[in-house]
C-alpha cells in the first residue's frame, strides 16, 4: 500500500492539488497529510458513478459483483495489519478494538454480503389475477437503486465505510464514499484497495475525503445521485434530509443515539456495574449506541454509584497501540473540549461530579467520568455527549424506567439486566430503540440488523435487510394466453 493516499475517482487514483493534515489523536501531531477534494472533483465523482450504473452490466452481473466483493475482502484480509496499524494511529481505536468492530468484523461483512449475494433470491413470484376476463400472471424484482452517496462518520471508519460499501455493491448500486475529514487515511486506504486489487469496474466506486463542507452538499444536492447513506450526529442528518427533499432522493440514516442500560432491582449490580464501566469507555465513548445513562433503582443508587466507580478506576487508559491499553483518546481537541463543556454544565446544573471530568495530556484524553443523581431532563441525560462519560438516573419502578429510558428524541440501542430472564425482555421490548441487549447479550455481528428508532435514524445496515435498503422494486405483470 502507497503510503501516500490519494482520492480514486473514475478508476483513477488522484490528488487534487491542495492537502489538510490528519492528527494521531494520542500524540496531537500531524499523522500526515490528505488529499483535499474540490467540489469539482465530487461533482466529477458523481459523473463517473453514474456513467457506470447507466453503461455497464454492474447492476445486472451479479456473477460479477460477487467476484469483486470477494476480491476486495481477500485485499483486505492480506493488508490487514497495515490497515490495523493505520487504524490505531489515526482513529485512536485501542489495539484490541481493531480484533472487533473497527477493523476485522467489518472485513468479515464484506464476505458475509459475497456469501449472500450468490445465491440470493432477486425476483418474488406473486401469482396470477383474474381482471376482466383475463388472467395476469405477476411478479416483484428487485433492482439497483442506482448511484449512492456514502458519508461516513469518524469513530469506526472502516466498519461504517464497508457497512454502506458492501451492501450497496451487492444490490448492484454504484457508490461515492466521502470519508470524515478526521480520519481521511483510513477511508482513503479502502480507495487504494479497491482500484489496485479488485476487478471492480472504473467509477463504480469513488472514494473522496474532504475538509470542505461543500463537497458533502455537492453529493446531497446533484440530482444524479439517486440515495443518500450517512452516518453521523442527528443535526447533520436533518439537514441532509432537507438537502435530498429537493430531489426526492432515498434517504437511509444512521445517527445519534443516547441509550439507556437499565438495572432493575433483582439484578446483578456488580457484574452490571463493571459491564457499564467499561462499555462507557469503549473507544473513549465515542460510539453511538453505547449505553450512556444508567438507570439504577432509587433505593440502591448510591450502591451501584460507588461500584461504578471503582470499575472505572481500573481501565487501562493510554497509548491504544500498546495491547494492554482498553481507553485510548479522543479524536480531537474540539471533541474533548465539547464533552469538558458538557460535564462542567452536568455538574451545574446539580449532578455529582463522583470521578474523571478532566483532560488527561498530551493528546486529546479524557478520563473516565462518572455523573450521579442526574436529572433525566437535563443536557447530560438528553443529548448525545460522544465521551467517556457516564450519567446515572435514579428510577422508582419498572414503568418509570421505561418512561426516562424512552424520554429522548433517540432510540438507538440500549439494555437491561435483571435475574429474571423474561422479566428483562419484557421490559426491553417496551424500550423504543432498534437494539437491546438482555443481561450482557450482544448484537453486533454481520447478520444482524442495526439502527434506530425516533430520531436515531431511518433504515436498517447489516443483515439481510441492510442489503434492501439498496434495492429498488419493480413489479411486473403479464396476461396469460
Amino acid at each position: 500500500m502507497e503510503p501516500v493516499k490519494r482520492l480514486l475517482i473514475n478508476g483513477q487514483l488522484v490528488g487534487s492539488g491542495r492537502t489538510f493534515p490528519t492528527l494521531n489523536p494520542t500524540t496531537g501531531e500531524v499523522l500526515g497529510e490528505a488529499p483535499d477534494a474540490t467540489v469539482e472533483q465530487a461533482a466529477a465523482a458523481v459523473v463517473a458513478a453514474r456513467r457506470a450504473f447507466d453503461t455497464t452490466d454492474w447492476s445486472r452481473n451479479r456473477a460479477a459483483r460477487v467476484r469483486g466483493l470477494t476480491q476486495l475482502h481477500d485485499a483486505l484480509t492480506k493488508h490487514r495489519e497495515e490497515l490495523r496499524e493505520l487504524t490505531i494511529a489515526e482513529v485512536g481505536a485501542p489495539r484490541s478494538l481493531t480484533y472487533g468492530a473497527q477493523l476485522d468484523e467489518p472485513i468479515e461483512q464484506v464476505k458475509y454480503y459475497a456469501d449472500l449475494l450468490a445465491d440470493y433470491p432477486l425476483a418474488e413470484d406473486l401469482g396470477e389475477i383474474e381482471y376482466l376476463g383475463q388472467r395476469h400472471r405477476r411478479w416483484i424484482e428487485k433492482e439497483a437503486a442506482g448511484v449512492v452517496a456514502a458519508i461516513v462518520a469518524y469513530n469506526f471508519p472502516t466498519q461504517l465505510a464497508l457497512a454502506k460499501v458492501a451492501p450497496a455493491l451487492a444490490a448492484g448500486c454504484t457508490v461515492v464514499l466521502k470519508g470524515a475529514p478526521d480520519t481521511p487515511l483510513t477511508t482513503l486506504a479502502l480507495g487504494e484497495l479497491i482500484a489496485t486489487e479488485t476487478d471492480i469496474p472504473a467509477g463504480v466506486v469513488n472514494v473522496l475525503v474532504s475538509s470542505e463542507v461543500a463537497v458533502g452538499e455537492v453529493l446531497t444536492t446533484h440530482p444524479e445521485v439517486d440515495m443518500i447513506t450517512f452516518t453521523g450526529s442527528t443535526a447533520v442528518g436533518r439537514q441532509i434530509m432537507r438537502a435530498a427533499g429537493q430531489t426526492v432522493k432515498k434517504v437511509f440514516l444512521e445517527l445519534g443515539g443516547k441509550s439507556a442500560m437499565i438495572l432493575l432491582e433483582d439484578a446483578d449490580f456488580r457484574s452490571a456495574a463493571m459491564f457499564s464501566a467499561f462499555m462507557i469507555c469503549t473507544h473513549s465513548g465515542q460510539g453511538c449506541a453505547l449505553t450512556s445513562r444508567l438507570l439504577v433503582p432509587r433505593a440502591h443508587h448510591d450502591q451501584i454509584v460507588g461500584s461504578v466507580a471503582r470499575y472505572l478506576g481500573k481501565v487501562p487508559v493510554g497509548d491504544p497501540a500498546d495491547p494492554k491499553t482498553f481507553m485510548g483518546p479522543l479524536i480531537s481537541a474540539k471533541q474533548r473540549d465539547k464533552v469538558d463543556g458538557m460535564v462542567q454544565r452536568a455538574v451545574a446544573d446539580g449532578a455529582t461530579l463522583v470521578t474523571g471530568g478532566k483532560r488527561i495530556d498530551p493528546g486529546f484524553f479524557y478520563a473516565p467520568t462518572l455523573l450521579a443523581g442526574v436529572d433525566p431532563a437535563s443536557e447530560i441525560a438528553q443529548d448525545e455527549v460522544f465521551g467517556p462519560v457516564l450519567a446515572v438516573i435514579p428510577f422508582d419502578d419498572d414503568d418509570d424506567a421505561v418512561r426516562i429510558a424512552n424520554s429522548t428524541i433517540f432510540g438507538l440501542s440500549g439494555g437491561v439486566y435483571s435475574a429474571d430472564e423474561e422479566r428483562a425482555i419484557g421490559v426491553a421490548r417496551r424500550i423504543r430503540s432498534g437494539t437491546i441487549g438482555v443481561n450482557g447479550g450482544n448484537y453486533f455481528s454481520p447478520d444482524a440488523p442495526f439502527g434506530g428508532y425516533k430520531q436515531s435514524g431511518i433504515g436498517r445496515e447489516k443483515g439481510v435487510p441492510g442489503l434492501n435498503e439498496f434495492f429498488e422494486l419493480k413489479t411486473l405483470a403479464v396476461p396469460v394466453h
